[in-house]
């Protein structure tokens, strides 16, 4: 059985709020390429992930998609449903397989607007998911793709916590929103710098020292907000300002 300490949100909630939700969730495996929402739908399920990590990808009208978010077991997915009835337009998928405990997302939609520590900690966690997109909003359009891949190996490693990740070229092609011919220059570069290994879908990191020196700053930004977001769950603080002294 899956103990809600597993997940770092649900660890940081007061005991009422994580007792009353706790009736409502149920473990679950999270297998590669399950899809968690929808693209402008409203889910049936949010998921605490215990292990393993999720994609937000977003897509254009003429059928491009890049990924603009990861939610590991620091968070919960469909965060950004609860905050209004705006349309989500993104969908969110499972990248690296693993587990979660899955709560329907009107039990967490009911906790959400009656606990204080469940809406702070939600709220916290969506604070710190777009800190790291304002930046790398700007990463994606200055740094190389090879610096980007580095940055973004990193973060997965923050979340799941293992040398080995199994990734299509397709999907890199997502991540970096770039074309397959600039993926396999990527990974190139990468494992000429010895940081990766990188072999028909399967990327092992080597050196993670070689990884940070070939990503780009942005990492240090996405980083320090990760961090912070850990702290800000659990005290309800400011993201940016725990961001900026993590940072320091």
């Amino acid at each position: 059985m899956l103990h809600p300490a597993s997940n770092t949100l649900l660890k940081a909630l007061s005991d009422d709020a994580r007792n009353e939700l706790s009736t409502s969730l149920v473990p679950v495996a999270l297998p590669r390429s399950m899809v968690l929402y929808e693209a402008n739908q409203i889910p049936h399920y949010a998921y605490f992930p215990t292990s393993g990590m999720a994609s937000v990808v977003a897509n254009t009208p003429a059928g491009q998609c890049a990924e603009v978010g990861l939610i590991g077991r620091e968070g919960v997915t469909a965060a950004l449903h609860l905050l209004g009835s705006a349309p989500v337009v993104s969908q969110c998928f499972v990248q690296v397989e693993g587990s979660a405990l899955r709560v329907p997302f009107t039990a967490l939609r009911k906790a959400f607007d009656h606990s204080a520590s469940v809406r702070g900690a939600v709220l916290a966690f969506v604070q710190g998911q777009s800190v790291v997109l304002e930046q790398l909003g700007a990463c994606n359009l200055f740094h190389p793709a090879d610096a980007r891949l580095a940055r973004w190996l990193l973060m997965v490693q923050d979340r799941v916590s293992t040398d080995m990740v199994d990734l299509t070229q397709e999907f890199l092609s997502v991540m970096l929103g770039s074309g397959r011919p600039t993926v396999t220059l990527a990974c190139g570069a990468l494992q000429k710098a010895g940081a990766i290994d990188y072999r028909r879908g399967h990327i092992q990191i080597l050196s993670r020292e070689k990884l940070q020196e070939s990503a780009c700053d942005c990492y240090g930004v996405a980083a320090a907000s990760f961090l912070a977001v850990g702290h800000s769950i659990t005290r309800g603080g400011n993201i940016r300002y725990q961001a900026e002294a993590a940072a320091t």
